[in-house]
């Protein structure tokens, strides 16, 4: 063999090296670039199972693999310009959750791995060709919050006797949230409700959302996603304020002062997360690991909100919750 086909051939088998024996062959730990979608304090817990699960895979942050933390405190502009950061670091996976940062990830590199924590529509929104065949560098899990709308009216409803009036709530900006408004509304409608749609695109609209109603619903759904999270705090007071009992998509929320959620998981979706990253890190391709479904649902019930609002919640329904905060 001539020698420069040999280097030839070595440079490419080097190329299909594992990033693990490849970080060793050149003495650095390989790094993923963390991009969470709201702040630190509201990702905590998701963060922290995250980085837990690697850990039982043998992954030690700052021993044998970095982790480059960028916050997109819940503004659209921010992913892309983290995710072309990332790029010029030469990260070796990009981790992230929601369909926006996701897209924004998939824009800046068709190289780099990406793993999305949790997506409502990967396929329909061209991040992945197939859930059992991703193909390209994008693969992760879906959080299903597009189907679960009509889910969570039913629920309200149960703890809002007589609900006529509905105020629905979204991030329109964020093109996954349509689809579930728009269940929503078609849901509502069959069911002989009023709808009043909040179409809100940055934080600066909250307020004045609230300032419309003027007292024209019954109840509030929230649409989860990277906005509406970040300010749930502030949302909720307004809720309260305006004597609203609402409906959101996750656990958080309820804990901000809203009265119920129902929705995946998302604490269990970036822990599992953590294991695409290992299996990348260890040489599979991301086109080649399946997108998977939340194995866990939660019910979460508020009742200090539900006294507040002079709600009395029905014992099925207590009974049927995952988690009741007092």
């Amino acid at each position: 063999m001539r020698r420069r086909d040999f280097i030839t051939l070595l440079g490419g088998a080097a190329a299909a090296w594992p990033l693990a024996v490849r970080a060793q062959q050149v003495g650095k730990v390989p790094t993923i670039g963390f991009l969470g979608p709201n702040t630190p304090t509201v990702q905590r817990h998701w963060t922290a199972a995250f980085v837990q699960r690697l850990r039982e895979l043998g992954w030690i942050e700052g021993r044998n693999i970095a982790i480059e933390y960028r916050w997109g405190e819940g503004r659209t502009e921010r992913f892309a310009e983290i995710t072309a950061e990332f790029v010029r670091l030469r990260v070796d996976v990009i981790v992230t959750a929601g369909t926006p940062p996701s897209v924004a990830a998939k824009q800046a590199t068709s190289i780099i791995p990406i793993v999305f924590a949790a997506s409502a529509d990967p396929v329909g929104t061209g991040l992945v060709a197939s859930l059992a065949r991703p193909g390209g560098n994008v693969t992760g899990l879906s959080n299903q919050m597009n189907d679960l709308g009509s889910k969570k009216l039913e629920l309200l409803r149960e703890i809002v006797p007589g609900l006529r009036r509905l105020a629905i709530m979204g991030n329109v900006g964020n093109f996954t949230v349509v689809p579930e408004m728009r269940e929503v509304q078609a849901t509502a409608r069959t069911l002989g409700l009023e709808v009043t749609s909040l179409e809100i695109h940055r934080a600066e609209d909250i307020a004045p959302a609230f300032e419309g109603l003027k007292g024209s619903a019954q109840a509030l759904y929230v649409i989860f996603d990277y906005l509406t999270n970040t300010n749930r705090v502030r949302i909720n007071t307004l809720a309260l304020g305006a004597r609203l009992p609402t409906m959101h998509g996750q656990r958080d929320y309820v804990e901000a002062g809203g009265l119920m959620s129902y929705g995946a998981n998302i604490e269990d979706l970036f822990r599992r997360s953590a294991d695409y990253v290992d299996k990348i890190v260890r040489g599979a391709r991301p086109g080649d690991i399946p997108v998977e479904q939340p194995i866990k649902f939660d019910l979460i019930i508020n009742l200090t909100t539900a006294k507040t609002l002079d709600l009395t919640v029905p014992p099925a329904l207590l009974a049927r919750a995952d988690e009741v905060i007092e």
